[in-house]
């Protein structure tokens, strides 16, 4: 059968590889070294909410996990397009902890079967000037990319650029520009 999906052009889809996510704090220090952007303190996951009664379980669940033990709390929102986001808060020197509960949320999500429904990973930063960045990580490419929004729904593509660069030995860089999606209103950014 692979042959056949060969000569037809079809690839395997990238597994995602979740304990990427815990090379960010390493790219932050690296990031905040070249150009100045340290981490805000917020992370988020963005999802397409399933039907029934099982994922509001989960839901829950991973929020009330999050918030044991005096854990972060977790606040849920919807954006415009009907994905669903869980915003969590650490202090912008928690990069270690913060990125631990972004892992737990997808972990859990992935383990109860709605990996298919996971979409992506943010962790913000900022910079002096109170420029805004985020790296992305895409759960179903297994890479990341920079977003650095601008007002009006615009991007600054030259600091994108600039911020691939410094990070690309660091974390798994998505190859394709075309999937640098914009993420408009993503929380937390």
């Amino acid at each position: 059968m692979k042959w056949w999906d060969a000569l037809l052009g079809r690839t395997e889809p990238v597994k995602p590889d979740l304990d990427a996510l815990f090379a960010l704090p390493s790219a932050a220090v690296t990031l905040q070294a070249a150009t100045g952007f340290a981490p805000a303190g917020t992370g988020a996951v963005c999802f397409r909410q399933a039907e029934g009664a099982a994922f509001a379980e989960l839901e829950r669940d991973v929020t009330q996990l999050l918030a044991t033990g005096g854990g972060p709390p977790v606040e849920e929102s919807t954006d415009t397009y009907g994905y669903s986001w869980l915003l969590v808060r650490r202090a912008p020197e928690q990069l270690s902890e913060l990125v631990t509960d972004l892992h737990a949320v997808n972990s859990s999500l992935e383990a109860a079967g709605f990996g298919p429904s996971l979409l992506c990973s943010l962790v913000s930063f900022t910079d002096g000037s109170a420029r805004r960045l985020a790296l992305v990580y895409l759960y179903k490419r297994g890479t990341f990319y920079p977003f650095a929004p601008l007002s009006g729904q615009r991007r600054d593509n030259a600091l994108e650029l600039q911020m691939r660069a410094a990070i690309e030995g660091e974390l798994p860089i998505e190859p394709d520009l075309g999937r640098w999606f914009p993420l408009w209103g993503a929380p937390g950014l």
